[in-house]
Parts: C-alpha cells; structure tokens; sequence
C-alpha cells in the first residue's frame, strides 16, 4: 500500500512555478537597473539613465518595426522623459513585485500594459502573425498573478493596512 501524505501532488509544481516568478522578476529587475546604471551588459557604459540618457529612446526612435501600423505614435515618444519614468518605474515596480511575490495582481496589471505596448512596437511579427515572446511573457505574469504563492512575503504582505484596503495590491 502507498504511503499517503497531507501535501498535495502538485506541491511540487508550485514551487517551480515560485522560482518562475522569481527568475522572470529578476529578468525586469535587471532590465531596470541596467538601463538606470549601466552595468554594462545591455546598456554600454556611460549610456545610463542616471548620466541623462533616455532608456526608451534608442527603441522608440531605431527599434520599432518600421511597418508597424504605430510605428509613427512610437517614434513620437522617443526621447520623452514622462515615457521614461513610466517605462522605469513599470520595470522596477514589476521586477520587485515578482521576486518578492508582493502585488502580483497589479505587476501582472502594469507588465501587461508594458508588454502589449512593446508587441504593438514591433508588430507585423517576423517569425509568426501573432504571438512572440512579449504575449508569453503576459500569459506567464497572470499565472503567477492568479497561482498560489510560494516562496513570497505574502503572509506579511497581506497584514499591511493599506494592502488590506486595496484589492488590486494583494
């Protein structure tokens, strides 16, 4: 006979999908702060945004799919200091949220608005008519939004007053 136990099956799957969330925070974590300072990797030194480089410029203005029914409302954003507050912030606020397992619901809310926006950048797709990685990036946000969380500040997450009052922060 088997010997039965009080996790569940799909315990282990869990925890994999808490190292997913962990790991894809990390990828915009790391996005903002290598734009903010550049740390070298993608943004060469001396091209950081605390020197007085826009971090949305070079794709705005270079990047965009130039057969992209918005590419001329992108090209028009280049170089706009509000879309890079925005950008940063949606970056940082995404990344932190997913490695602390905090907010998932508005990170998956914000990485959502981001992602589409970049997906509607860089539309006609090369390599299929409509899904890349920015649509798998989405669908991946809102299973960690709606899963179970695992590996988080959660519990203390959720006992702050103002995370009580506010739906969208839990």
């Amino acid at each position: 006979m088997a010997k039965t136990s009080n996790k569940s099956k799909y315990d282990h799957a869990w925890i994999v999908l808490a190292i997913t969330r962990i790991v894809v925070g990390w990828v915009f974590l790391w996005a903002s702060l290598d734009k903010a300072f550049a740390l070298g990797l993608a943004t060469k030194a001396g091209a950081a945004w605390v020197n007085g480089v826009s971090p949305t410029k070079g794709f705005l203005a270079f990047g965009v799919n130039s057969s992209s029914p918005f590419a001329e409302f992108f090209h028009a954003l280049a170089g706009s200091a509000f879309v890079d507050w925005i950008f940063m912030l949606a970056l940082l606020g995404v990344g932190v949220a997913l490695v602390l397992g905090i907010a998932l619901r508005l990170a998956a809310v914000c990485g959502t608005i981001l992602l589409s926006m970049m997906w509607l950048a860089v539309i006609p797709l090369e390599n299929n008519p409509l899904i890349d990685e920015h649509i798998i990036y989405i669908l991946v946000l809102w299973v960690i939004a709606l899963g179970r969380r695992e590996l988080s500040l959660t519990d203390w997450w959720l006992k702050q007053k103002f995370v009580k009052k506010n739906g969208l922060l839990w």
